[in-house]
């Protein structure tokens, strides 16, 4: 590909951290991961912090910690990636869907309080490409049931909502690190809570069970090695020192993208709630309803051709087969997502595109439409 879908924002520095863990006999449980988790947790205003291999981890640990297991329910948004309703099945629980808002493609608050039954357990709200959700009315909500309130932030590092960071508004929140995020450690991801007993037993359950004065062969409950490694941690580091300068490149190239398609009436954008401070992970589009799903497919693949690198974000996760044949969802069970699932176009996004790349991107793109 000419212009590749994303990219991950490393320098020297990186490299340089990395090298100098490998220069040592501590690849693994040294100090990078607890200087990490300080970065982390001190650029969000949480607590505590516990790092992990994957967000998906950091998530399914926080759903164990909360007690939330088999035949429980937990109400989420159909229009994310996949990893934040499977975590929720892992020990048993079941994905509740609620329809999302059409203008900021995130869960819709208003209809959450109709989803809960006597088996709802929680409320994981997801931040959808980088935006917070509406955390205040789903909030009141959780309080309101008695349901305990998680926020999957993986995609979503460095935004806010009302001022509050990401990742800090729900009893729990967790980040990812994948190469295409805002920080990346290559695989990885951290839990970020002010709420003690999470933190104890998920720091407990990544490594294997163990407390952290316990020998290495005791183990107080049942845990996963869900650690994340020393070179891993390192390069988290580096990049956490860079966040800012990562963060304002990225903020560069979406306004390169908003000046040149902004007046073009054939497509929209996510918009941003008033009350949130977006931090850019990806830079999709949405055709208008007079194009259908085999356009859009058209487009992509019109714009592949060209070596221009794009994607569809996201497929409704209610009709990915195994939803399908497990819970019996079907088509039409949430219009509003899947009316926006079928015309979305994920564009080359990543903070080192040149605006002579985004130039190329929108000229192909408007000349397709």
């Amino acid at each position: 590909m000419k212009i590749a879908l994303s990219c991950p924002d490393i320098t020297q520095a990186e490299r340089d951290a990395v090298n100098a863990v490998m220069q040592t006999y501590q690849l693994a449980l040294g100090p990078k991961i607890g200087e990490l988790e300080q970065l982390l947790g001190g650029f969000v205003g949480s607590q505590y912090a516990v790092a992990v291999n994957s967000g998906t981890s950091g998530l399914h640990l926080i759903l164990r910690a909360m007690d939330i297991g088999r035949d429980d329910e937990v109400i989420t948004t159909p229009f994310s990636f996949i990893a934040s309703s499977n975590c929720i099945m892992f020990d048993g629980g079941k994905p509740v869907f609620v329809d999302i808002d059409p203008e900021t493609w995130n869960i819709d608050p208003g209809r959450i309080e109709a989803a809960v039954t006597s088996k709802t357990k929680a409320i994981l709200a997801v931040d959808v490409f980088g935006q917070p959700a509406e955390m205040d009315p789903i909030r009141e909500v959780a309080e309101r049931r008695q349901l305990r309130l998680i926020e999957d932030s993986c995609e979503a590092l460095g935004a806010a909502y009302k001022g509050r960071p990401a990742g800090s508004l729900g009893e729990a929140g967790a980040f990812g690190f994948y190469p295409n995020k805002q920080v990346t450690t290559g695989e990885g991801g951290i839990i970020v809570t002010d709420d003690e007993t999470i933190y104890q037993r998920c720091a407990s359950m990544r490594n294997q069970g163990r407390d952290p004065d316990a020998g290495w062969l005791a183990h107080a409950r049942l845990g996963f090695n869900f650690r994340m490694s020393e070179i891993t941690a390192a390069l988290g580091v580096a990049q956490m020192r860079r966040i800012e300068d990562i963060l304002a490149n990225r903020r560069r190239v979406a306004g390169y993208y908003l000046q040149r398609l902004a007046d073009e009436k054939r497509i929209s954008m996510q918009k941003v709630h008033s009350d949130c401070t977006i931090s850019w992970f990806v830079m999709v589009v949405r055709l208008s309803d007079d194009y259908g799903r085999a356009d859009r497919d058209r487009i992509m693949a019109a714009l592949n051709a060209q070596g221009i690198q794009t994607s569809n974000y996201f497929t409704p996760i209610h009709l990915q087969p195994f939803y399908v044949e497990q819970f019996g969802c079907r088509r039409g069970d949430f219009p509003v997502c899947e009316a926006l699932s079928d015309r979305t176009i994920a564009l080359p996004f990543h903070g080192l595109l040149t605006e002579q790349e985004v130039d190329t991107v929108c000229r192909s793109l408007r000349a397709l439409l």
